[in-house]
């Protein structure tokens, strides 16, 4: 099918789409314009002006300065003082809201306006900060929310209806026109495009699909018109799957920021006890006058105040989940991305994780006297018939290699062993290889490989087949038989290929003293050569399921947390039994992607080191947010009883140090 031309409204639509996808390229600088569009940005700034206004006109018009002031005040302090009342109210607790509050409105009391008018400007803009930080994470984890698509059309009899998301099947034939979402996972059945696949994948260039390739729901189709044919429902898509992993993202906070709230309502206390303390006790142990009692007690109240120390987490984890869903690795909580910052193992799966999980053709090697082509289209005919991922990886190879496949006969599965189907009235048969040792005879054995000119292996000499089987299978290969009417005529080995990155990322899981080890249902001899490719140094192989858990707990006995990644069922018991457990977004079974804690979308393993790069950064920067935090608090109390400290000072010092425990943790959205 010939691409449509795509109209210049439906390429706006699409450019407009793509822009909106949280893809690796975008958003990699806080968003100014969004900031101050921002409702509590907004009043933040429309409170510091009217605070501005007031201040120049008090010295000519004092009344209108004051009720400029109590403007100002109501402006900035609204929303935060509605937070204070909602949790004095339901859960009969003190927050930072209402000290704030009382801080401003005590200022007022005794005279400093001003200062207090400053106070609600600072805090209503530390506030907002905070809140442009969790709004620009929720923005990039779901922003794909808004791609869902409602409606497709479906393709009943020759004809197109529109119909609900929800009723799709799979089997069902939809038409995808240039520009428009791609309403459920599918294969391309007709038609060729390039689709972003960005909210999905985290990859920054369009791909290219065309018959035969898979499609995903919430991307965006290109130029081309496409036919695609369903092959998981709406809830089951990969699509459906992120939407539920944000929403549990979203009701998730990490363990320090549970506990910061619970000491942010005893500190608060504490607060509030000290300063009626130095409010009642200073002018009877001390002398001081009571303004003067009081003086000191708001400035204690305003820098006392836990601002700085509460803003100290959040907005870090928020950023660095946010620059994680930028590169196509999503969590469900900041929870476990504090986890990932103790890693210390790297577990991985084998197969579909360290490698593709794709069997290939390796090696075809034939008797002297039979032609590979032959050979290869017989068994290719028969094994068309069969799902089994090793007879795919046969007819895929024979597809590579453009032969034509012929028609087979009495097709029949030879239980235990294998298959076998007549093909030009020759049996042809391919199974285990345990038939070597009774099939053998004199002029089909061979001492050596030997290629000719075409690139066709043969056997020639005085060896035995099983020595060639016996090397193929050190290498980690599955082989197989093949035999024509009754006689072994050749030998078909397959590996499942190691991912490109694979050897990448572990070289640098390892420079960042992660140790990585791989756990594996395979045998020992595949595995090994796996491990060989990859440089992994830890191996535990033939492992069932729950063999794998043990071993899970075992290495975090041994060395500390350790993050399972994997893609199938049967990873899903060590993924919940790891510190973290992380799965494969692209070829990852539904069941792994439920348990896993976080998802590499794109399943590009060499990602993994940044992420937990990143898990790192954060918590560096926590920890220097709290110790910022700590030290002006602690400084500005002493100040404040020690010398003579200016309520103006106190509360520049205390907020102005909210803001920029802020800012340091938004320089991760980069």
């Amino acid at each position: 099918m010939q691409a449509i031309h795509q109209p210049l409204h439906r390429q706006q639509q699409a450019e407009q789409r793509s822009s909106q996808t949280p893809g690796p390229n975008r958003g990699k600088k806080p968003d100014f314009r969004a900031m101050v569009q921002n409702k509590e940005m907004q009043s933040a700034l429309g409170s510091g002006l009217l605070m501005l206004i007031a201040w120049g006109t008090a010295p000519y018009f004092g009344t209108l300065s004051i009720m400029l002031y109590i403007v100002a005040y109501a402006v900035g302090g609204w929303t935060k003082a509605k937070e204070g009342i909602e949790t004095l109210v339901k859960n009969r607790d003190l927050d930072v809201n209402l000290l704030m509050i009382a801080a401003s409105l005590g200022a007022a009391t005794i005279g400093y306006w001003n200062e207090g008018a400053m106070l609600i400007f600072i805090f209503a803009l530390s506030g907002a900060l905070e809140s442009y930080a969790t709004e620009r994470s929720h923005k990039d984890i779901s922003s794909l929310l808004a791609l869902k698509p409602e409606t497709a059309l479906r393709i009943e009899d020759g004809q197109m209806n529109l119909v609900a998301i929800d009723d799709l099947q799979p089997g069902d034939l939809l038409l995808v026109k240039p520009g428009e979402l791609i309403p459920a996972d599918g294969v391309v059945y007709r038609g060729s495009s390039f689709i972003n696949q960005s909210s999905i994948t985290g990859e920054s260039l369009p791909v290219d699909k065309v018959a035969g390739d898979e499609v995903y729901a919430g991307t965006v189709n290109g130029e081309g018109a496409l036919y695609v044919e369903v092959t998981k429902s709406a809830e089951g898509s990969l699509f459906g799957k992120i939407i539920k992993m944000v929403e549990e993202a979203q009701a998730e906070v990490p363990d320090s920021q549970r506990f910061m709230e619970r000491f942010e309502g005893i500190y608060a206390r504490i607060v509030v006890g000290v300063t009626l303390l130095v409010i009642a006790g200073t002018p009877l142990l001390l002398g001081w006058t009571w303004n003067e009692a009081f003086y000191k007690a708001m400035v204690f109240l305003v820098v006392a105040s836990p601002c700085a120390l509460v803003s100290s987490i959040m907005p870090v984890m928020l950023s660095a989940m946010s620059s994680s869903a930028r590169r196509g690795i999503l969590f469900k909580g900041g929870a476990h991305m504090e986890n990932m910052a103790r890693t210390r193992v790297v577990a991985f799966d084998k197969t579909g994780t360290l490698t593709m999980g794709t069997p290939q053709v390796t090696d075809i090697i034939t008797a002297e006297n039979v032609d590979r082509a032959q050979l290869l289209a017989a068994v290719a005919a028969i094994e068309n018939l069969s799902m089994h991922p090793l007879a795919r990886a046969i007819v895929d190879q024979a597809n590579k290699e453009n032969i034509t496949l012929h028609e087979a006969d009495h097709v029949q599965a030879l239980t235990g062993w294998g298959i076998e189907g007549t093909v030009n009235d020759v049996v042809w048969s391919i199974g285990k290889t345990d038939v070597l040792g009774s099939m053998q005879s004199e002029e089909m054995t061979g001492r050596n490989v030997d290629t000719d000119e075409h690139g066709a292996n043969h056997m020639k000499g005085s060896s035995e087949w099983g020595d060639v089987c016996s090397r193929l299978e050190g290498e980690g290969k599955t082989v197989s038989a093949v035999m024509a009417d009754g006689e072994l005529v050749g030998l078909i080995a397959m590996r499942d290929t190691v991912r490109p990155e694979a050897a990448a990322a572990v070289k640098k899981l390892e420079a960042m003293g992660v140790k990585v080890a791989m756990l594996t249902g395979d045998r020992a001899r595949s595995a090994s050569v796996i491990a060989r490719e990859t440089g992994v140094s830890m191996v535990y192989a033939d492992l069932l399921p729950g063999d794998k858990v043990k071993q899970v707990q075992a290495l975090r006995k041994q060395y500390g947390p350790v993050l399972m990644v994997g893609d199938g069922v049967n990873d899903a018991p060590a993924l919940a039994a790891a510190t973290v457990g992380m799965g494969m977004g692209l070829s990852g079974s539904g069941t792994a992607l439920e348990v896993a804690d976080a998802v590499l979308m794109n399943d590009n393993i060499e990602e993994i080191a940044w992420v937990i790069g990143q898990a790192r950064r954060a918590q560096r920067t926590v920890k220097q947010n709290m110790f910022f935090a700590i030290t002006v608090i602690l400084a500005l109390i002493a100040g404040n009883f020690l010398q003579d400290v200016a309520l103006p000072l106190g509360v520049v010092g205390h907020e102005g140090s909210t803001i920029l425990v802020i800012l340091n943790g938004l320089r991760l959205l980069r």
